[in-house]
């Protein structure tokens, strides 16, 4: 062991050595659990049983049919002329040995015994190299067809799925696992396929030998077969730890390299070379030990190998001597005997390499098994549904002046459990949201929102505010239908949300985040990302409109400038406009904004407002905000702790009610400045000179900074 690997093996117990002593069944468990703390319940503590995971995967076998019948005959034809070619051999033999004892040798039947052996094997290599072909052409099929499966699989999950894996590790199972389940198949499957027709071809020729030395011969069967299944057994937990440390180191990678900048500043390259270390450390302790398991397996079926050799030669040399076979006959066997052995050693070779592949197979598995969301048609209503919208009940909670949005109280028109008929969205879309006593969770033992109901009217701008973690994102998370409600309705011009197609929804509704977005490829791409059929006009009048323009003709390439890696050669204001672009040329009915101006300057605030104000123009709009000096002038603020709606109304209704809004709002600006007089200025300067913005800059940064503080 490096030394490097002594000095990381010190915070192990000295019981575990160099990594080759016993490794216990508390101790693999323990490695697993720690390479899996990070996945909560989607990882399971202990592997499956090799062989459901092994079946399942031959299973994938089951859609080709056609080919792996035209595999086994060609494995077949090949097997039958390699197994009957040692027999010939024998009579050949014979011939010799007989031609020495009596009137010399036959070299014209002797001639014709070696050229039908010659062609037997010639002919076989033919078929196993067909065979193979044909097997590699299978096998690729079907890693196709599972990557297919992967994909599809991970459009079909819902967003929580993905809230608790690492990226790394989920990487990791559609690129590493998927490519070892390949070596695997193409491979060990292969090696298998030999060796089943081979034991089975020679067993049939050594039984009709000799059955007496063909029951020696065959003790290495039940030998191998409790040898590969104790060692086995083993090694698969290792490898299914192996292959979870690589995802789990994967995913340190990932977070590593997109996280470098962060890093960075906060000077963690120490402790990020630390963890590295600890889970590399754990990844090489569970492949080193399920390597040192799965290797032992040769060389004991190499012993067992030489063991029947011994006991072939001594019986078939006293049955030669009493005359009940020949010497042609016992050299056949021999032969056979090598033949037989041949195949038991190479699955052992590649038990390991199988064992792995399962592994890997198993985690693939997993991921397929998981549970998706409810399809499109079939949602449950799982809780008490609100009868009449929220806009007609009365009683609602009391409203602030200049408020457009009304809560009432809770009804009931059809049971928890019942099928959400499929609807339909006919005519234009009017944008008119109702939230109907909306109750939400993303754990049951951590109710988020309880009983929300409101109503947003088309072209209204719906405001929302309030501390980190009181439910602003998950409100309209709920509308994108990116989780489904609990109880209560979410309707859209009047239809629930859940009778209509995931795609109908989001297709009418744009959405501009805080983290930017941008794809590999042009600008206009990622523009045109908005509307894939818009023209080259349709993009530039849209950039136009959110003063993308204005910096794409100081780049090189203008709007065929590539964007590199995560937008690197664009500006955090710059990405934050074409992504606000790509929602603009979209043109939804509904518009989400999710912090959209956290990431430009104050003067590109201003612009993107002015940009913002156009975007929202007869559409109903969403803003989440921090920074409350951009959303006064919205129609409805809400006020949001806890996932309630704690109060709602206009800016300048909730400032003279003196409550939630008026404290949240006037913590951003500490100095005692009213903002309202610099947004005055800040307008007046929109397209004045810059010493202007400059001059009123020291009264506007302290809503900027509050902003920062508030996020």
């Amino acid at each position: 062991m490096s030394t490097k690997k002594k000095t990381s093996a010190k915070k192990s117990s000295e019981a575990k050595g160099t990594g080759t002593a016993e490794l216990t069944e508390s101790e693999i468990l323990e490695m697993q659990d720690s390479m899996s703390s990070e996945w909560g319940e989607g990882a399971p503590r202990k592997a499956k049983a090799f062989w459901p995971s092994a079946l399942r995967l031959a299973g994938t076998f089951r859609e080709h049919k056609l080919g792996l019948a035209v595999v086994l005959a060609f494995g077949i034809v090949s097997t039958v002329l390699t197994v009957w070619a040692p027999s010939i051999l024998g009579d050949a033999m014979d011939v010799i040995f007989d031609g020495f004892l009596g009137d010399g040798v036959e070299f014209g039947a002797l001639g014709r015994l070696l050229l039908i052996v010659l062609g037997m094997y010639v002919i076989a290599a033919l078929f196993d190299w067909l065979q193979g072909r044909l097997l590699n052409d299978v096998v690729m099929d079907i890693v196709y067809d599972l990557r297919e499966r992967i994909e599809a699989k991970v459009n079909r999950l819902p967003l929580s799925y993905f809230d608790t894996r690492q990226r790394g590790d989920l990487l990791s199972r559609t690129t590493n696992d998927v490519d070892n389940v390949q070596t695997a198949l193409q491979q060990a499957f292969a090696s298998l396929v030999y060796a089943v027709l081979t034991i089975v071809g020679i067993t049939v020729m050594m039984f009709w030998l000799s059955w007496q030395l063909a029951l020696i011969a065959l003790i290495a069967l039940p030998i191998s077969g409790v040898v590969i299944g104790i060692i086995g057994a083993k090694s698969q937990k290792l490898f299914t730890a192996q292959w979870r440390g690589t995802g789990r180191l994967n995913g340190h990678v990932e977070e590593s390299f997109t996280g470098h900048d962060l890093v960075t500043v906060f000077d963690r390259q120490d402790s990020m070379r630390e963890q590295f270390d600890t889970r590399n450390e754990e990844l090489w302790e569970a492949s080193f030990k399920a390597q040192f398991y799965s290797g032992m397996i040769m060389p004991i079926m190499q012993w067992v190998t030489y063991l029947g050799y011994v006991g072939i030669a001594v019986v078939g040399g006293l049955r030669i001597a009493a005359g009940q076979m020949s010497l042609g006959q016992v050299t056949a066997f021999i032969q056979y005997s090598r033949e037989f052995n041949a195949p038991l050693g190479e699955v052992a070779g590649m038990a390991n390499m199988l064992i792995s592949g399962v592994a890997s197979a198993e985690r693939i598995f997993e991921l397929l098994d998981a549970e998706e969301q409810e399809p499109d048609g079939q949602i449950t209503a799982r809780g008490p549904v609100g009868g009449a919208s929220s806009a007609e009940a009365p009683g609602g909670r009391a409203e602030a002046t200049g408020a457009g949005i009304v809560e009432g109280e809770a009804g009931s028109s059809a049971p928890a459990g019942r099928i959400v008929p499929r609807q339909e969205l006919t005519g234009p879309t009017r944008g008119r949201i109702e939230f109907d006593h909306v109750a939400f969770s993303y754990t049951p033992e951590k109710p988020l929102i309880s009983d929300l109901s409101l109503t947003a009217e088309p072209g209204q701008t719906i405001a929302i505010v309030g501390p980190t973690g009181a439910g602003k994102t998950t409100l309209v998370n709920l509308i994108m239908r990116f989780y489904e409600i609990d109880a209560g309705e979410i309707r859209l011009d009047g239809v629930d949300i859940r009778a209509l197609d995931r795609g109908a929804v989001r297709s009418r509704v744009g959405m501009v985040l805080q983290d930017a977005v941008l794809f590999g490829g042009t600008i206009r791409e990622n523009i045109r990302y908005g509307r894939l059929d818009a023209t080259d006009e349709e993009v530039v009048a849209a950039a136009t409109a959110t003063f993308v323009d204005r910096f794409v003709h100081t780049l090189p390439d203008g709007y065929d400038t590539v964007i590199e890696d995560e937008g690197a050669n664009v500006s955090a204001g710059e990405r934050q406009l074409i992504t606000i672009a790509r929602a603009f040329l979209a043109d939804p009915a509904l518009l989400i904004l999710d912090e959209a101006t956290s990431s430009v300057d104050t003067r590109t605030e201003v612009l993107v407002q002015e940009a913002m104000a156009a975007l929202r123009t007869d559409r109903t709009s969403f803003v989440i905000a921090h920074r409350l000096s951009t959303i006064r002038d919205a129609d409805v603020i809400l006020v949001m702790e806890h996932g309630d709606i704690v109060e709602q109304g206009s800016h300048d209704a909730l400032l003279a009610a003196g409550g939630a809004y008026h404290r949240l709002y006037w913590s951003q600006f500490a100095d005692g400045v009213d903002p309202d007089e610099d947004e005055a200025v800040l307008e007046g300067t929109t397209t004045g000179p810059v010493p202007a913005v400059a001059a009123t800059e020291g009264a506007a940064v302290p809503g900027e900074q509050g902003a920062a503080g508030a996020q």
